[in-house]
């Protein structure tokens, strides 16, 4: 495996001594901030004339990019939605001495970039020499999670020279900016006023008309400064950005604070313009009379208690331990569940790519997660964010000349917004995904509340999209599904996909299932006629599902094995990754695999298997794998854990703790991968741990990797918090709150009763 790592090994802290121009994307991704309700890249404060690429993301805010198509297809999406990079309110440059510093052009000593995860702040500190001018410059900031408008800085300039210094801070919002991957390099805002103070200003916009009647987004920001420097009007540069400017003497051998406080707010919440320029205004208000610890206090009581909730201890690998935090740490600035209306993009905050939309990552991967370690609302909440867009997906089925819903692969109103034919129109499996979700929930939390109500018609019409999909070969009297890419996207358009056919006729099978459940009035609600229940049950007991018995495994597709079949190893280390060195064509006409495909299935239902269909399917496929989606190492992980294959099964776990620590994929400069952040925590507590629901009932099964000392974390199940510790001695489990509770260890029951322990 390759892989770079620029930033230090430390348990809570990422860190590095390092300025290395050539890595500056690389450090500022794995810098970045959120708060759930905004993010940001960890690019520079100050104006850097180097190679950057500065990002800042609010969530909810869109834009529908005209999508690129050189021929146009019936269905095709009419545009490709995309995060608009959002103005940037943290801008502060400073002058010593009528210089402005600039770190593609100075030359600095003592240079520290940390990103402190347990306070979840950022601290960038250097010396500056220019001529007899040495100053150290400081800058913290942080985005409040307990009032989640608030973005605020600190810049701290520390006199070491012998003589005064003349200092000149010039603090912007600024509205000029774009998109790095905008189709047309449009810029998206359009300013609709300004208000300019000699230590505050503020600034409203709102995003471009667009043509495909999609709601227009204003944002509104207000800044407000402390400092004992001295107030200067200053001119703003241009229509599109609002500045404060501040000077003084900094005297030798002294220092000097300044405080920068933006509140920043949306339309999303504030539905007239008026409104949300008063809130912005009473925000500020409130905020101002704070003083930057008694903020920061507030916000770190809040990261404290998510990580009393969730921490997952590891002792004895410290690379390990650092891993595990920083994607707790992501995903929780991402998104924790306040917000019913939003959802995880790939990138989250981070970046660009993928265009911070809602894939199917979140009901895989994303989904499980958080049943462990938030409370049921926050997983209802993701699910009931689907329900919400029922309207847009019986839009896409629609357009595909089919029944029922289909749900996009890329949205964030439900309408499918991605501009590649082979995942809008071929990736259908997602549609299996979010039916599988509403099953996990509701098998983990024991809450049937949304699987008989909202969860039903869902079910349903997901149900009907399958039973238009599918056709019936007369040859073969099976129906089959054609024309479709799963999960392992370097396969495109191929028949019979073994995952998705499975995953379409469990969704039958289940929708069957449920509607026996279901209340009369929801039954008639959902009117599923005896005809279709018919057709559905034929379907379920006539699914193809492509086997091999000579190999004993699952086939991907019909035609996988005719490949010329060779393992990764091959493949020469200077050609990896191929997506990075490959032709398209050559990288479909392989057997490489991106991802796990047929093992995903075999992780969803992972005990409806035998061992020996486990083993043999994993034997075949994990060879044939690069990995090269960040989703893949943890399912890897779990199986290997399942199968006792214990070396693999900690090389997974390091491959997708650290994918983007370590840059693994070398994709990490233009974001991290949020969604696949899960897979760390996935990996011990599913895998590692051997964690199953079965009937209502919690099982265990741990192991310890051997390089490893001791781990433990912490689970919700059911009003319950259970600690569960392994460590060289044996296993610990603690039940720290809630009802007594019946679990599994090795196969056998053990009771947990509130405030005492069990040791095996």
């Amino acid at each position: 495996m390759n892989m770079k790592r620029i930033f230090e090994v430390q348990p809570w802290n990422v860190v590095s001594h390092d300025f290395n121009r050539a890595e500056k994307r690389l450090q500022e991704s794995m810098t970045s901030l959120g708060n759930g309700y905004m993010g940001m890249r960890g690019f520079f404060e100050e104006n850097y004339s180097g190679d950057t690429l500065p990002g800042i993301y609010l969530g909810g805010v869109w834009f529908p990019d005209r999508t690129r198509v050189g021929w146009w297809k019936i269905g095709y999406p009419e545009y490709f939605g995309k995060v608009i990079n959002a103005i940037n309110f943290i801008k502060i440059n400073i002058a010593l001495n009528g210089e402005f510093i600039d770190l593609a052009k100075d030359e600095i000593t003592g240079f520290e970039l940390n990103l402190d995860m347990k306070n979840a702040r950022l601290t960038r500190s250097f010396t500056v020499e220019k001529g007899t001018v040495k100053v150290v410059v400081t800058f913290e900031r942080f985005l409040s999670v307990a009032q989640k408008e608030l973005s605020v800085q600190r810049v701290r300039l520390k006199n070491l020279g012998s003589d005064d210094v003349d200092v000149k801070i010039i603090s912007a919002i600024d509205a000029d900016v774009k998109n790095e991957d905008a189709n047309y390099g449009e810029r998206f805002w359009e300013v609709l006023q300004t208000d300019q103070k000699e230590q505050s200003g503020s600034l409203v916009a709102i995003t471009k008309a667009n043509p495909f009647g999609t709601p227009r987004f204003t944002v509104g920001a207000e800044m407000h400064h402390r400092t004992a420097l001295q107030a200067k009007v200053a001119a703003p540069a241009h229509d599109k950005e609002v500045v404060n400017g501040f000077s003084g003497k900094l005297v030798a051998g002294s220092e000097i604070d300044f405080e920068k406080r933006v509140i920043v707010v949306t339309s999303r919440d504030y539905h007239t313009q008026n409104n949300l320029v008063s809130a912005m205004n009473a925000i500020s208000e409130k905020t101002d009379n704070l003083s930057y610890d008694e903020l920061f206090d507030a916000h770190r009581a809040i990261w404290a208690e998510r990580w009393e909730k969730s921490d997952v201890k590891i002792e004895g690998d410290v690379a390990a331990q650092q891993g595990i935090r920083f994607n707790l740490f992501q995903m929780f600035s991402t998104y924790y569940g306040e917000d019913a209306r939003l959802n995880i993009g790939p990138k989250g905050f981070t970046g660009e790519k993928y265009g911070g939309a809602t894939y199917w990552d979140t009901e895989a991967f994303v989904l499980p997660f958080y049943l462990g370690v938030a409370e049921p609302k926050i997983s209802k909440n993701l699910l009931k964010y689907r329900y919400q867009q029922l309207d847009g997906a019986y839009h896409n089925a629609k357009k595909q000349g089919l029944k029922g819903a289909l749900f996009p692969m890329v949205t964030f109103d439900g309408i499918e917004s991605h501009n590649e034919w082979e995942i809008t129109f071929e990736e259908i499996h997602r549609n299996g995904d979010i039916a599988f979700a509403i099953y996990n929930y509701t098998r983990y939390t024991g809450d049937k509340s949304y699987v008989l109500n909202e969860g039903s018609k869902v079910l349903t019409e997901i149900s009907r999209f399958w039973a238009d999909r599918v056709h019936f070969s007369k040859r073969k009297q099976k129906y089959m599904l054609h024309g479709v890419t799963g999960p392992d996207e370097y396969e495109n358009n191929v028949d019979n996909n073994w995952y998705t056919n499975y995953m379409a006729r469990w969704t039958l099978a289940y929708t069957l299932q449920v509607l026996e459940e279901v209340s009369q009035e929801q039954a008639a609600v959902l009117n599923v006629t005896e005809e279709e229940k018919q057709l559905w049950q034929d379907i379920v007991d006539r699914m193809y599902l492509p086997e091999d018995e000579e190999l004993g495994i699952f086939v991907q597709h019909d035609g996988f094995l005719d490949k010329d079949i060779k393992p990764v190893s091959e493949i020469p280390a200077d050609e990896l990754p191929i997506n990075q060195h490959w032709s398209w064509d050559k990288i479909l006409r392989s057997a490489y695999i991106k991802q796990a495909d047929v093992l995903q299935g075999i992780w969803n239902f992972i005990d409806e298997f035998t061992p020996e269909q486990k083993k043999r399917n994993f034997d075949f496929y994990e060879p044939l794998t690069v990995h090269e989606s960040s989703l893949s190492a943890s399912i890897h992980a779990i199986l290997a854990s399942d199968l006792h294959d214990e070396n693999k099964a900690v090389e997974m776990y390091e491959r997708t703790s650290r994918l983007d620590l370590d840059n693994y994929n070398n994709d990490t400069e233009d974001g991290l991968h949020i969604t696949s952040m899960t897979g760390s925590w996935l990996a011990i507590v599913q895998g590692f741990a051997g964690m199953r629901v079965r009937d209502g009932k919690l099982h265990f099964a741990p192991f310890l990797p051997k390089k490893w000392d001791k781990y433990q974390f912490r689970l919700l199940f059911r009003g319950r918090l259970i600690e569960v510790g392994v460590d060289t001695n044996g296993v610990s489990l603690e039940l720290l709150e809630g009802e007594p509770l019946t679990v599994g260890l090795y196969g056998k029951d053990v009771e947990l009763v509130a405030q005492s322990s069990v040791f095996v």
